[in-house]
């Protein structure tokens, strides 16, 4: 893989003379006692400021600042007119923009489209304090603010819907949100290497407009730039010719994806495309992208090349305040009670979950910090106020992904597999987990720390490779429970998720349950199920019910799948395709979703057999697939044939989302004559 320029080598800008904030501006008042007279960045967020490495906007903030910039935090304006975005006046070289760590649809809304009234990353959880489709306003109102000054775009809502996507809200194909925010520039992923050379770049008077041979950036362009071979995808039949570019070659060729008209009236196009875009997510091999929308085009350059374990420990080294800004006060901000004890020791994931966004955002290949910056952090921990021993979590979109990697350099270079564990694990994967053990050995060795709790979801396939793992989990690293995703029971729906079958779950949980009993611990394992996700049907969730309750657990609350924008589980959602395997006018897989509310509370309710609420729904539904003989009072029977008195009235409605944006999920597990109800964090 190509190597890039390190993020720290860059010369500091002459506004480095200013020394570093305690926290950054987020006002006039605070610049004054800097003694600054202007900003030369301004960031624009949809979250409440937290100077927290887990916080997008702080992360970025600070490298910026860390290259001399100054830097202003504009956090959740009113977004009603553009007097807000003028509070810490005209910046110097250009906005950037973003949603928060959430896209501002899946916060605002549960998967059934019901509005939430709450806001983890709010002062005092209060909803309504971001718009609908952040990016777009607050770019907008930027333009308003300051017409000639530059929009750089960039996070989570960006990232997503950096190409033609379908959006479940609207229920539509949109268009590339650089066009509807009228950005300058959009940055995806983790993009700390693009926005330091950005931000260089300006400052020496380029325009972002003009900056477009930046990896992992996008922009709009009339027509093709001079030196390049485009490729076209003409149909959905052609794609071995689409995808076969030479090495020589790949630095000289853009892909032609199908037009935004041409996918938003063309499903199975839609599918195919998807396909592609994700075989050109290796940052060794990928290739850029053209998409042309009306008069426009729409050109994404390739993935940006990782960082390196010194470039992550640079970037966690940072001098975070650890803590929100002082002008919300007393003020929770739930997220931040969440994970401010917490540690990220890594970032990635090359599970390739096909409903998940991690990939697409953050990348298969694994980014992990040294040992030794993770434990300053810790030891810096102690002195965070309220700290009393105990870290929260310390992983990252994985727990136990910690410095694995391809064996060979030159074979991932070349890899496209969307998935490095599915539908096996890959032979040429290192899957060794001495390190973490290690890691987590010299984390408990640091005086004044109680406990290490381990929260980040574990992918339980690769623990099973490593039983040392699994005991020192067991032994050191669990507070009563432990959340795992097996996501479903049936292999239907498990082939679409690409996911393990449950008998990699039954394994770990073997021997994880023999690994806390020989540490004399009462520990249970908290598995996580998503509901109506493509390719389940009606009989799967059923079959998934049985399994709960033959199992003996309840959930209390429970998830229902959204179909987010870019994913390949989208793909299938919105085309009836399956993009996991080529795309055929009149072949390839078709995919079953379950689109109806009615059909997709019925799913849900199933996971949530249960309760009496929903009892009418399963019934009706039972009946119609003919399984009636699982209605009865007996132990072996799904549900009763009797209903308690004032329940069944809301159709099933009683599986409700979490509180917190559903992302809270709780199952009670009865063990032995008892019932011990466990709540994940």
């Amino acid at each position: 893989m190509q190597t890039a320029k390190n993020i720290f080598t860059y010369r500091k800008y002459w506004a480095s003379r200013f020394g570093t904030a305690p926290f950054l501006p987020m006002s006039r008042a605070e610049m004054d006692q800097l003694g600054w007279d202007s900003c030369d960045i301004i960031l624009v967020t949809g979250d409440a400021y937290v100077d927290h490495p887990s916080f997008g906007m702080a992360i970025i903030g600070r490298l910026w600042e860390a290259q001399g910039f100054r830097v202003g935090i504009i956090a959740q304006p009113d977004w009603s007119n553009a007097d807000a975005f003028k509070a810490l006046g005209k910046p110097n070289l250009f906005f950037g923009v973003t949603a928060g760590n959430m896209d501002s649809m899946v916060n605002h809304y549960t998967a059934d489209r019901r509005l939430r009234h709450n806001d983890s990353y709010t002062p005092g959880d209060q909803g309504g304090k971001r718009p609908d489709r952040a990016v777009i306003v607050y770019s907008q109102r930027c333009r308003e603010a300051y017409g000639d000054v530059e929009i750089m775009i960039g996070g989570i809502e960006a990232s997503l819907r950096r190409i033609a996507h379908y959006d479940a809200w609207s229920e539509k194909v949109r268009r590339s949100i650089i066009l509807d925010s009228k950005a300058d520039i959009l940055v995806y992923g983790n993009a700390e290497r693009a926005i330091v050379e950005l931000a260089h770049r300006a400052a020496k008077g380029e325009k972002l407009s003009e900056m477009r041979d930046v990896r992992g950036t996008s922009y709009v362009l009339s027509g093709l730039p001079d030196g390049y071979r485009e490729v076209a995808m003409d149909s959905i039949e052609d794609e071995a010719e689409f995808t076969r570019v030479s090495r020589a070659e790949r630095d000289t060729t853009v892909l032609r994806m199908p037009s935004f008209e041409v996918v938003r009236d063309d499903a199975p196009v839609y599918a195919q495309a998807s396909r592609v875009l994700h075989q050109e997510s290796n940052p060794g091999n990928a290739r850029a992208l053209i998409q042309r929308h009306g008069d426009r085009e729409v050109w994404l350059n390739p993935p940006p090349i990782p960082l390196t374990t010194e470039e992550m420990d640079g970037v966690y080294d940072l001098p975070y305040a650890r803590a929100p800004h002082p002008s919300y006060g007393d003020a929770k901000i739930p997220a931040w009670e969440m994970i401010r004890f917490s540690v990220n020791i890594m970032r990635g994931c090359f599970g390739g979950c096909s409903f998940c966004s991690i990939t697409e955002h953050e990348g298969r290949i694994i980014q992990s910090r040294s040992e030794a910056s993770i434990l300053k952090e810790v030891e810096g921990m102690k002195k965070v106020k309220g700290f009393t021993g105990v870290i929260s979590d310390m992983g990252g979109p994985t727990a136990n992904m910690y410095r694995m990697a391809c064996k060979d350099k030159a074979i991932e270079e070349v890899c496209r597999r969307p998935s490095c564990v599915y539908p096996d694990i890959c032979k040429n994967l290192n899957t060794d987990h001495q390190p973490l053990i290690e890691l987590y050995r010299k984390t408990r060795a640091v005086p004044g720390i109680k406990k290490t709790l381990i929260a980040s979801g574990l992918r339980y396939d690769l623990a099973v490779k490593s039983p040392a793992y699994i005991k020192e989990l067991a032994t050191h690293h669990v507070g009563g429970y432990l959340k795992i995703a097996p996501e479903h029971t049936e292999e239907g729906p498990l082939s679409k998720m690409m996911k393990p079958g449950i008998g990699s779950f039954d394994r770990f949980k073997q021997m994880f349950d023999q690994a806390s009993k020989q540490a004399g611990k009462e520990q249970y394992l908290i598995p996580y199920f998503i509901a109506a996700h493509p390719g389940t049907t009606d009989e799967d969730m059923m079959n998934l019910a049985l399994w709960l309750k033959k199992h003996g657990y309840r959930a209390d609350q429970v998830q229902t799948y959204l179909p987010s924008p870019m994913s390949l589980a989208t793909a299938m959602y919105y085309s009836g395709r399956n993009p996991l395997v080529p795309v055929r006018r009149n072949g390839g897989e078709q995919v079953f979703s379950a689109k109806g509310l009615k059909q997709r509370r019925l799913h849900k309710a199933f996971l949530r057999y249960h309760d009496a609420e929903n009892w009418p729904l399963l019934r009706e539904a039972l009946k119609k697939m003919g399984r009636a003989d699982l209605i009865g009072p007996g132990k072996h029977h799904l549900i009763p044939n009797w209903q308690p008195a004032g329940t069944g009235n809301k159709g099933g409605e009683g599986a409700r989302m979490g509180r917190k944006k559903g992302t809270q999920k709780f199952l009670t597990q009865q063990a032995g004559a008892g019932r011990r109800s466990y709540g994940a964090k």
